[in-house]
C-alpha cells in the first residue's frame, strides 16, 4: 500500500524535530486525523532492552519478533546482514491512516519543513540543497528566507500549512 499522504519534518540533531513531530501528531489526532509517524535513527539505536524477552529471541537469530499484549503491539526486524530499508518499503508496512509524519529523511523525496533552533551544533541551512523543503519552522527570525517561516510554537499553523501541501480533507472520513 502507498501512503500519498506524506509530509515530513527534518533539521540537524537539537533543531526541535522530534518535540515538533509530537506536538503535530497530538494536533492533528485532535483534530480527528488518524496519524502514524516513521523516524529515522542512527544506526545502533534500540528499543528493547537486554533480557527481556523478546530481545532474547533477538539475540537468538530471529529474524523479526512481534511483541503483542491487550493493549499495543510491536514488530522489530533485525537487519543482521541486510542494507537499510528504503523509506517507501517501510511506508508500504503502516497501516492505513490519514497522514504520516516522518521525522528525519533529510534525502528523501517528500514535502517537509525545516525545524531549525538557535541552540542546534549544526546550523547551516538544509533548504537550499533540498528542494522538498517547503518551508521553514524556526525559533528565530529569519531575515531574508524566501520560503513560508513558521515560529517553532506555532503548530495550528504548520498543521494548516501541511493538510493544504498534502490535501486532507477538512473533516477525516
Amino acid at each position: 500500500m502507498t501512503h500519498n499522504r506524506i509530509f515530513g519534518i527534518t533539521g540537524w540533531k537539537n533543531s526541535g524535530k522530534t518535540q515538533l513531530v509530537t506536538r503535530l501528531v497530538a494536533e492533528f489526532t485532535q483534530r480527528g486525523y488518524r496519524v502514524s509517524t516513521v523516524k529515522h535513527a542512527h544506526h545502533n539505536f534500540d528499543i528493547d532492552r537486554p533480557g527481556a524477552d523478546s530481545y532474547r529471541h533477538r539475540e537468538a537469530g530471529a529474524s523479526e519478533v512481534a511483541l503483542v499484549s491487550g493493549r499495543r503491539w510491536a514488530l522489530m526486524h533485525e537487519l543482521r546482514e541486510e542494507t537499510e530499508p528504503p523509506l517507501d518499503a517501510i511506508l508500504a508496512r503502516l497501516a492505513p491512516c490519514d497522514l504520516v509524519i516522518i521525522e528525519g529523511y533529510k534525502r528523501e523525496n517528500h514535502p517537509k519543513i525545516e525545524a531549525r533552533r538557535v541552540d542546534s551544533r549544526n546550523k547551516e541551512p538544509l533548504a537550499p540543497i533540498d528542494p522538498n523543503i517547503m518551508a521553514i519552522a524556526a525559533d528565530h527570525a529569519l531575515p531574508g528566507e524566501t520560503l513560508p517561516v513558521f515560529d517553532l510554537d506555532d503548530v495550528p499553523a504548520m498543521a494548516d500549512f501541511i493538510a493544504e501541501t498534502v490535501g486532507l480533507a477538512e473533516v477525516p472520513v
